[in-house]
């Protein structure tokens, strides 16, 4: 059975035996923060603007590097049919993911575990949609883990090897990424936890990806409106450019998804996903 940590990790019981239902419960809570109302249909708030130091919830060390007053962004909706079977899909095909990948994922626990002793899955706080009420929510997004436990403890010792733009961090060859986490990033196996993310709600199977709060800290009104759907699995970007993909083409093509998207659209990433999987390019 998952048991949830201090430090948002996942522990799995010597025997093996995976529990993917067992202490999720708690797991769909999402923290919310206060944001100006939205009234704006076209994606800003017409008379109220989020501050700079409104984000210190974000990422309190970073709030100051916010340049100016940054508008809330307003739900992009859509149309109530495509919400409604978007969603019946997203917990079908979770359902289905998670079955199969039960055993598979039981191996690849014990395998990450005997390269790099700890918790195989991990958890991270990720920012979610915004809320009808106004609310910008986080959410914990599950991984397999690909890198030593120290990851994050490293992390500033790597700053200026950061080879992404805008807020991203990103490094080619990061060190701290192991053997099997090499091969599972490249795949993008490690993300397959997110199916349970996906089935409580949290994600959809397509739409743009979660951001950490430390680089919403730093989105500018633009970048803001990626928070104006559900963040997905998989997008565009996931399939035209993945790790090769600049910051600004990334919000250019999650924008244009937001624009674009229809039940269609969302089965054809969804094919592209599969297809890239196996693939392997352009993968960190």
């Amino acid at each position: 059975m998952f048991e949830r940590n201090p430090d948002k990790s996942i522990d799995v019981t010597a025997d093996g035996a995976v529990a993917l239902v067992d202490d999720f419960a708690t797991a769909g809570e999402q923290e919310e923060i206060s944001t100006p109302p939205m009234s704006d249909k076209r994606g800003y708030v017409k008379s109220s603007e989020l501050e700079a130091s409104d984000l210190a919830f974000l990422a309190p060390e970073l709030t100051s590097e916010a340049e100016g007053p940054v508008r809330a962004p307003a739900r992009a909706d859509g149309r109530w049919g495509y919400r409604f079977v978007k969603r019946a899909f997203d917990i079908a095909f979770s359902l289905v993911a998670i079955a199969v990948l039960l055993i598979p994922s039981i191996v690849l626990c014990a395998a990450i575990r005997l390269e790099s002793p700890g918790n195989p899955l991990y958890s991270q706080k990720r920012v979610g949609r915004i809320g009808r009420d106004g609310q910008i929510r986080t959410f914990d997004m599950y991984k397999f883990r690909s890198m030593h436990k120290d990851a994050d403890e490293r992390l500033a010792e790597l700053a200026d090897l950061n080879e992404a733009d805008g807020p991203l961090f990103k490094i080619k060859d990061d060190p701290r990424v192991t053997r099997i986490g090499k091969f599972i990033r490249k795949h993008s196996i490690d993300e397959l936890p997110q199916f349970l993310n996906c089935l409580m709600g949290q994600l959809s199977c397509v739409g743009p990806r979660p951001p950490l709060p430390s680089e919403v800290a730093q989105y500018d009104e633009r970048a803001m409106r990626r928070l104006s759907v559900k963040p997905g699995l998989t997008g565009y970007w996931q399939v035209r450019g993945r790790s090769d993909t600049t910051f600004d083409d990334m919000v250019d093509m999650d924008l244009a998804y937001i624009e674009e998207r229809s039940f269609s659209t969302d089965l054809r990433v969804i094919a592209k996903t599969v297809i890239t999987m196996f693939d392997g390019k352009g993968a960190c």
